[in-house]
């Protein structure tokens, strides 16, 4: 086994990133503590734990590269050319109630650009993870290259706040849009597997609002779905983390076309 320290940065976001997802399985079902945050969020006794999980990989690893966790915030340099991003339970509402619905994303920012990533399903057992240049599944020991497709007509639609483009755009119009419910078939999930589903060709698209610059819940799945040749762009057509501009994922072009036609009939004009 290659030891933390020679892994490739790939090689230790999924092995991050599995560490996570085995404290927030262990930790399934268990009576948590919570610890309230603005907006009426919080997070877990789980949260915190997979969070330092996962840390411990990542600064026994690479000890001089900065990290943004979710629950413990930002550490190392401001300006690092490398910083990891670590969302270590996205779905904590789904979590708490003992839905499954959840996932662990970690990922590698080297500049502008995101180089390496994992997003873990605990409880399918399954790591989806992109060295950048390929994106893979991991699972049962081995792996499989992801395939986009919208062969399934789902699309998960995110309707959690922060709605930065409301009044022009909100999510839930989307849903009455003329022409979704005649081409989609909507999904909503509460959390960011759903993305790395779209690079895995289980979800024709994801789409959401929110800045995404430095997110620790997109990034993951952002990276996954370009490296499996998915369309992605901010809901104005523009490339991701431009601002405060969400997320359209989609498996394909004519998909990824179909649901910026209907955002513009909201929101005809770029922000």
């Amino acid at each position: 086994m290659v030891s933390m320290s020679t892994a490739t940065d790939a090689e230790l976001a999924v092995r991050a990133a599995r560490a996570g997802a085995e404290v927030v399985r262990d930790m399934y079902g268990t009576s948590l503590s919570r610890v309230e945050k603005s907006g009426g969020d919080f997070a877990t006794a789980a949260d915190l734990a997979a969070e330092k999980a996962v840390l411990d990989v990542l600064r026994t690893a690479r000890p001089e590269d900065a990290v943004t966790g979710e629950e413990s915030g930002h550490s190392g340099a401001v300006g690092a050319e490398r910083r990891w991003l670590v969302d270590p339970l996205c779905g904590t509402l789904n979590y708490a109630v003992q839905n499954m619905l959840v996932a662990v994303n970690v990922a590698l920012r080297v500049g502008s650009g995101v180089t390496a990533a994992a997003s873990a399903d605990p409880f399918g057992g399954e790591v989806f993870w992109t060295d950048g240049t390929h994106a893979r599944v991991h699972k049962d020991g081995s792996d499989e290259e992801l395939s986009p497709s919208p062969g399934s007509r789902l699309v998960d639609v995110n309707l959690d706040p922060p709605f930065p483009n409301a009044p022009d755009f909100r999510a839930v119009h989307l849903l009455a849009a003329p022409g979704f419910a005649e081409r989609f078939r909507p999904r909503v999930v509460s959390t960011t597997l759903a993305v790395a589903w779209v690079a895995a060709g289980r979800r024709a698209a994801y789409v959401t609002d929110g800045d995404l610059r430095d997110s620790v819940h997109f990034a993951a799945g952002i990276a996954l779905c370009e490296a499996a040749g998915c369309v992605v762009t901010d809901l104005h057509g523009r490339p991701p983390y431009t601002g405060a501009g969400g997320l359209i994922a989609a498996a394909d072009r004519q998909t990824h076309e179909a649901l910026l036609d209907m955002v513009r009939s909201q929101a005809p004009a770029a922000r």
